[in-house]
């Protein structure tokens, strides 16, 4: 996400564009077809990315403190897909009073970030594509945002140059970056609008730029934390981009503003 350090070799930009566009069709068919498909995919990427968060982290999944990582993500999904959030919060609680009373070892204080930073986006996308009218225009708009602001991140990022954004964090990526992401992202927003009608394009536009900040804060994010641990990608799951957490950095940041910000607009209507 934003721009990639150094050149990319043919291979390389090969395996990047093919894992992409699997990616993208995963995604957006299992959005298309719902319940139950999303709810699985949704669990098997929460999955990948419990396993990237214990491998940077220090926390072998099997013992106590990974299999209550684990536990603690699958069932809040769960529950959230049976549409029992009741069941949801008490499972990502309990997950984390447990890891905070078994004592203050690093690993467990890790392991109860990750309930929280990867379970919380995962039931925001399960809850955003249960509503029953307009479902899978937000979780597809979402995607075509993160995804828009990706693309023109780098694109504006690679052109243009300039001034870091947050060079101490991420000192491939730029002002210039930041700024063409954002705008290619409300774009994608109001195309969105105006070919799905429900909204108007003034609003979406105003929901992209706030989803789109979330998008790039989530990036900076996820740098950060493999900053503090000394990887350079937080796994090899993907060819050419490296880890699931690579990828959906943004979302996992955007996810739960999109899903507040959903239901924030619908009640203004």
């Amino acid at each position: 996400m934003g721009q990639p350090a150094g050149e990319r070799t043919p291979d390389t930009l090969y395996h990047r564009v093919v894992s992409a566009v699997v990616l993208v069709t995963i995604a957006v068919g299992a959005t298309w077809f719902g319940a139950p498909a999303f709810d699985i995919f949704v669990v098997f990427f929460a999955m990948a990315m419990i396993w990237e968060w214990a491998g940077m982290c220090g926390i072998r999944l099997n013992s106590l403190t990974g299999w209550l990582l684990g536990l603690g993500v699958l069932f809040a999904i769960l529950f959230a897909a049976l549409e029992r959030y009741e069941g949801t919060v008490i499972a990502g609680l309990a997950s984390i009073v447990l890891l905070v009373s078994l004592g203050g070892r690093r690993e467990k204080r890790w392991a109860a970030a990750g309930v929280l930073y990867l379970g919380i986006p995962c039931i925001a996308l399960v809850s955003l594509r249960q509503h029953p009218e307009s479902g899978m225009v937000y979780v597809l708009a979402l995607f075509a945002i993160v995804w828009a602001n990706d693309i023109g991140g780098y694109v504006f990022g690679r052109t243009i140059g300039g001034a870091k954004l947050a060079p101490k964090i991420s000192p491939n990526k730029t002002w210039a970056g930041a700024v063409g992401g954002l705008g290619c992202g409300i774009a994608a927003a109001a195309a969105m609008a105006t070919v799905a009608g429900g909204m108007s394009v003034a609003l979406a536009a105003l929901l992209a730029l706030a989803i789109g900040a979330a998008s790039q804060v989530g990036d900076l994010f996820e740098s950060r934390i493999k900053r503090r641990f000394e990887v350079k990608d937080s796994g090899r799951l993907i060819p050419g981009h490296g880890g699931v957490l690579d990828r959906v950095d943004g979302v996992l940041a955007a996810a739960p503003l999109a899903a507040i910000l959903t239901v924030a607009a619908r009640a203004g209507n």
